[in-house]
């Protein structure tokens, strides 16, 4: 590509609004199919085997979460540099980042295998999985082990390929994954009778397709171009890389620590209440799978602005990145006010797509949707505030927001809260957290503008 072709990149000529849409659409939906995995096998699990089982396919949830924050880490810091450096003008960095890339996710994914399969039945109990549903949970855990390497390869080059101007091929793969996954679970769970582990088989089959077809784009690139030597890695580019992906680590690992102690603390204290801890653990399982794919379009917003704040900083054009992030806030709020009507008026009616033939879980399902996003409709814009201040290499400020909900909030407040007021105590860290860190990202995002109108980057 000529310096004169890449001065005249729709990144930096096109109307944000209409970038935004074309990067967001394609990407939300990826991760929504992505997260149908899951939630196609709690469908099945639940209709075919019954609420333990769904209580140990949530408990093998975090584990999912887990490789996807590799996979962010390695894939959106990889876009992100890529970003940067075309809008600088640095082709040949920009290419050694992908080969990079491709070796620092292959190893990741082998690691994941080994170490899921290995220490599949600790890592259940670790988890929080009850005495009746650890067996499944474990089970369950050591099949989609062989599928781990594949599925951190959906999520990772669905960033690279984004960035590579081409997120609806990305989307083209995961559907194809799920469409397969979603064929075969009810195959396996049901005339062939193999409950959690058949369930568990469909998925690794989806996502070997779905990364079979990633891989094949590779060679496809537009914007960089996949060099053997580059294979090597470097510490100074994998430093780069590393420290722009943080913040989405950290992201999806503070979510997977958040489930790992809401399942810890519901199957204690939902013990205490009238449901039980096996419905408290299936039901929190289950909202968060729901959750999931509420939270795939924010991501998807976020992840469309990142190559557009990316390229227009490196190239300097600081008043098209305020317009982008305004834009992407906006989007990210409408959507946060649609998904709080959802929860809080369709409760029981998507608690009967898992359980349809018992009162007590769609009343626990009614309960804890109800309090947990209690204040949904401010969630979206920490999201997209992240994502502006890791588009423009900002990692510290971009770490902190995720950090501050999960870490500094909603954690300590779920073990504080429900010491106190029990089940209803945990639900209710959620909705504090959002308040707090809907503030703490105002604040964040004011001072940076500030700073750019004292450098006259932008007008007062």
């Amino acid at each position: 590509m000529t310096a004169d072709q890449e001065s005249r990149s729709p990144l930096e000529t096109e109307p944000v609004q209409k970038l935004i849409v074309r990067y967001a659409i394609p990407t939300a939906l990826t991760l929504m199919v992505n997260c149908l995995y899951n939630i196609v096998d709690q469908i099945f699990v639940g209709q075919g085997v019954g609420i333990t089982a769904m209580a140990a396919i949530n408990v093998a949830f975090p584990v999912v979460i887990l490789v996807n924050a590799v996979a962010l880490l390695l894939g959106d810091g990889s876009a992100a540099n890529i970003s940067l450096c075309l809008g600088r003008r640095q082709q040949q960095e920009a290419d050694d980042t992908i080969g990079h890339a491709a070796t620092l996710i292959a190893a990741s994914g082998l690691c994941a295998a080994i170490v899921s399969w290995c220490f599949a039945p600790q890592i259940a109990r670790l988890f929080g999985a009850t005495d009746t549903a650890w067996p499944e949970a474990a089970a369950y855990l050591r099949t989609i082990a062989w599928g781990l390497p594949f599925q951190l390869i959906c999520p990772a080059f669905t960033a690279i390929i984004r960035a590579d101007g081409h997120p609806r091929y990305s989307m083209g793969c995961m559907i194809t994954g799920a469409v397969l996954n979603l064929i075969l679970d009810p195959v396996f769970i049901f005339p062939l009778g193999m409950g959690v582990v058949g369930a568990g088989i469909a998925t690794v089959i989806g996502q070997v397709a779905a990364g079979v077809l990633f891989l094949a784009y590779l060679p496809r690139l537009h914007t960089v171009r996949l060099r053997r030597q580059a294979l090597r890695p470097t510490i100074r580019l994998t430093g780069r890389i590393l420290t722009l992906g943080v913040p989405s680590l950290l992201t999806q690992i503070l979510t997977a620590l958040v489930q790992i102690t809401l399942n810890n603390l519901l199957r204690v204290h939902g013990a205490a209440s009238v449901y039980g801890s096996d419905i408290a653990l299936s039901v929190y399982g289950m909202m968060m799978k729901v959750y999931q794919i509420a939270h795939s379009m924010f991501v998807g917003v976020s992840s469309a602005v990142q190559p557009i704040n990316g390229y227009n900083f490196g190239a300097k054009h600081f008043l098209r990145v305020r317009q982008t992030f305004r834009t992407a806030a906006a989007i990210a709020l409408v959507i946060s006010g649609v998904w709080f009507l959802v929860f809080q008026l369709f409760p029981r009616q998507i608690g009967m797509l898992f359980v349809s033939d018992s009162p007590l879980y769609l009343d626990c399902a009614q309960h804890c949707f109800r309090l947990y996003m209690a204040v949904f409709f401010l969630y979206g814009l920490h999201l997209a505030t992240a994502s502006f201040f890791q588009g423009i290499g900002r990692p510290v400020p971009s770490l902190a927001i995720p950090l501050a909900r999960q870490g500094v909030f909603l954690i300590p407040l779920a073990i504080l809260l429900s010491g106190r007021f029990g089940l209803d105590g945990a639900l209710l860290a959620a909705p504090i957290s959002d308040v707090l860190t809907f503030l703490l990202s105002l604040l964040l995002v004011r001072r940076e503008f500030a700073v750019w109108r004292q450098r006259d980057w932008i007008e007062t």
